[in-house]
């Protein structure tokens, strides 16, 4: 009665066992897998097999905002293929930016720990909860740049006491990564906590010309107001 369909453009699937089609195989927005990716703020590196665009867009915003929770099985092992690739052995464990409890009471889940404990999971290493998130803040997509993003997440991440992070180089997982405000405050948060390093993946990125764009527009409206 409810036949499988791609996680990516919803079209049916023939194969029972497979999570997307043969042709979001061919089509997905996959990264360049030459360079490592978006050096920043408090952490070493953020690395992503996806650009946040087209279906992969529409997917995790299924993925977030309208409990489709199964999409964690197929984000998994592309999220565990492209660490693999890019910072195998560099990270003692794995831990996930957390919704606020206000956030998850609502939704019902955290989509960074579904995707982080996949993730961990066909790695074979520890995934660890680390952070807590104590403002309930505006989802960051609704916020403007860099600057606006950072002053809306400043001091809302706590690491709690007795948390093992001292010496450790953690990986932090999310599931999209924009300007980098959101990782940039927990990065910081796991280093002031005796962290030795913080290295990140998420499972998109939106395109770097698209951030700039955007930027360059609220430059724009500031310098006319």
């Amino acid at each position: 009665m409810f036949p499988p369909r791609c996680v990516f453009c919803r079209g049916f699937l023939q194969q029972k066992d497979a999570s997307y089609c043969p042709a979001c195989a061919d089509d997905l927005p996959f990264c360049p897998d030459e360079r490592r990716e978006h050096l920043g703020d408090f952490y070493s590196v953020c690395v992503a097999p996806l650009f946040y665009q087209d279906h992969v867009r529409e997917s995790i915003q299924r993925f977030k905002f309208h409990n489709a929770q199964g999409y964690r099985r197929t984000y998994g092992p592309l999220l565990a293929e492209c660490i693999e690739t890019h910072l195998s052995d560099e990270y003692d464990f794995i831990t996930w930016a957390p919704v606020s409890k206000k956030r998850r009471r609502k939704r019902g889940y955290d989509q960074g720990e579904l995707l982080a404990v996949e993730t961990a999971s066909y790695l074979d290493k520890p995934c660890v909860s680390t952070l807590q998130k104590t403002k309930d803040t505006a989802p960051l997509s609704s916020l403007g740049g860099r600057v606006q993003r950072r002053a809306a997440i400043a001091d809302a991440y706590i690491v709690p006491q007795g948390s093992q992070v001292s010496g450790k180089r953690i990986l932090l997982i999310d599931d999209v990564f924009t300007t980098g405000a959101t990782m940039s405050e927990c990065a910081r948060c796991l280093l002031l906590a005796g962290a030795k390093e913080v290295l990140c993946a998420t499972l998109a990125r939106t395109p770097l010309r698209e951030v700039e764009s955007l930027e360059s527009e609220i430059e724009s409206v500031v310098e006319t107001v």
